[in-house]
């Protein structure tokens, strides 16, 4: 296929030299065009076959044959939001929008009624892989009108791997599946992270990478994030050298809303978010209260923020 590409960092510069020299291992062949646009494009792509790089939407747009078809693939939000307003002003009937970043489904829903207004398709694909997928592959979660995500098959096959693609429904579908497969991803990582702790902590000369390296080995918790665990206690040692604070894209809240409108409990992916955003507060305020107010109840002790053992210990930050 031809395709327009908005959005050429790490993850979307991957996508496309996939989309045009396949997989790294032949397996999967590419063969596809792209015109890219980006403020940064993936320093990747200079002198690609296959590749033009342009520098406005309506270049790129003036470049690809009717009708067009152009893959976004930008941080969900404003940015999103303003690509695609941008790019229905200037499509024509029957061109269409892919976006492939992680939009909350019903954005998509109302994006999609707001172009079919215009005659314009919109496809919204949930898109799993990392900056490993131009390797593995892509797992994409797909939503959309029938004809429209027919379309755009050739361009599926070549980003998954064998199997690694699902037409999931209708418009706003893909990004509620990836939605909730990033909810469980949550609760997944929390797992693994508090059980490290523990191990971390124990009272025995623990090697945490070998622990990663063997559970991957015929364990019942053998998995992908286990073998990243594995990867990052050998280049981390320790995990010293990072800071304890862990960003969420926001799914992992939608994931939580959508459970609550559709009254379903979802305890572990709801703690591991509450989780995340703990990790933010250097200063921890509602743990401050408690320790007061079990002060005042019970008269329990204080751990001052000024003790000179806590601070050399590191229990207590400035």
């Amino acid at each position: 296929m031809e395709l327009g590409f908005v959005g050429l960092g790490k993850m979307g510069g991957n996508m496309v030299l996939r989309l045009i020299q396949g997989s790294p291992d032949g397996k999967i062949k590419g063969g596809h065009r792209i015109m890219g646009f980006a403020k940064d494009a993936n320093p990747d792509l200079a002198g690609v076959a296959g590749f033009t790089l342009v520098d406005s939407l309506d270049a790129m747009l003036a470049k690809l044959q009717p009708p067009r078809a152009v893959w976004v693939m930008v941080p969900a939000g404003n940015a999103t939001e303003g690509v695609i307003s941008q790019l229905a002003q200037a499509m024509k009937e029957d061109d269409l929008i892919i976006d492939g970043g992680n939009s909350y489904y019903k954005d998509s829903i109302r994006r999609e009624q707001g172009l079919a207004n215009r005659k314009l398709g919109f496809v919204d694909v949930g898109t799993s892989g990392g900056i490993w997928g131009r390797q593995e592959g892509y797992c994409m979660m797909v939503g959309g009108k029938p004809a429209h995500v027919n379309r755009c098959r050739p361009i599926f096959d070549t980003l998954a791997p064998a199997g690694g693609w699902i037409h999931a429904g209708p418009p706003g579908s893909g990004h509620f599946v990836k939605m909730v497969h990033n909810g469980i991803e949550y609760g997944m990582m929390e797992a693994y992270a508090e059980g490290f702790e523990v191990l971390h902590k124990a009272p025995f000369p623990l090697n945490l990478h070998q622990i990663a390296a063997v559970w991957n080995h015929g364990s019942v918790v053998r998995s992908w994030l286990l073998e990243l665990s594995e990867r990052m206690f050998a280049q981390e040692g320790d995990l010293g050298g990072i800071a304890p604070y862990v960003v969420d894209s926001g799914e992992g809240q939608w994931t939580v809303e959508a459970a609550f409108e559709e009254t379903v409990p979802v305890p572990v992916i709801t703690a591991a978010l509450f989780a995340r955003y703990a990790s933010r507060d250097p200063e921890n305020f509602a743990a401050r209260y408690t320790a007061g107010l079990r002060n005042q109840f019970g008269g329990h002790a204080i751990k001052r923020a000024d003790d000179k053992k806590l601070k050399a210990s590191g229990e207590v930050k400035k």
